[in-house]
Formats: structure tokens, C-alpha cells, sequence
């Protein structure tokens, strides 16, 4: 098991790795849409899924990997409501075969964001 970690995606804010290697696969953890330049959400839940995606893909990046490794996302909206949104912005980042998906609206979202967005994906 290996740690993937950069300074390109936001640094783990409690007891986790932004993401681990194991058994061919890289876990990444849940991005909120934090901007690691700044610390600041953008507004909106499309520049959200933007940032929380331009996250993933650094920690993929990091790992040797790109979007295309990607085989399954969980996505967590704090409103179900945002989902054709944030489906619009998450459809240019992934490409046929898309990886598989979850998508739940939760109650809400740490650090009172929009969205946050967990892969994982093959070497």
C-alpha cells in the first residue's frame, strides 16, 4: 500500500490520504472543490465540479494516472437539484467508456460545499 500525495490538490484536512495505492488500483479521496492556490471555493455548483475534478485529476496525475484510469466516481451533492449541472461539467472530463457512478444528495457537505467527488481508478 503507497500514499499518493501532491500539492496540486488540497491537502487532507483530517486523518486521510488523498489517496491510496493497492492492488493495481489508486482510491482518491473525496475532493471538495477547495482551490489549493487559495484555499477558497469557487461560486456555483458547475466551477464546484470543475475544482473538485481539476482536484481528482491532480491526485491521478500524481499517481501516473489521467481520467482515462478512472473506473468509478461516487459524487455527493449537498442538492439533487444541482445534478443536471454538475453532469454537464462532469461530462468534460470523462470520455466513452465512462466509469461506472454514484450520485447521492446528502444532507450536506463538509465545509458547507456544493459537491464532492471520489474515484477510483486502474493502473
Amino acid at each position: 500500500m503507497k500514499a499518493i500525495k501532491t500539492d496540486k490538490a488540497p491537502a487532507a484536512i483530517g486523518p486521510y490520504s488523498q489517496a491510496i495505492e493497492t492492488g493495481g488500483l489508486v482510491f482518491a479521496s473525496g475532493q471538495l472543490p477547495i482551490n489549493p492556490a487559495t484555499g477558497e471555493f469557487p461560486e456555483g455548483i458547475k466551477e464546484q465540479t470543475r475544482q473538485s475534478l481539476m482536484n481528482a485529476k491532480a491526485i491521478l496525475e500524481a499517481a501516473g494516472l489521467s481520467m482515462k484510469n478512472v473506473v468509478k466516481t461516487t459524487v455527493l451533492l449537498a442538492d439533487i437539484a444541482d445534478f443536471a449541472a454538475m453532469n454537464e461539467v462532469y461530462a468534460e472530463f470523462f470520455e466513452e467508456p465512462y466509469p461506472a457512478r454514484s450520485a447521492f444528495a446528502v444532507k450536506s457537505v463538509p465545509k458547507g460545499a456544493l459537491v464532492e467527488i471520489e474515484c477510483i481508478a486502474e493502473k
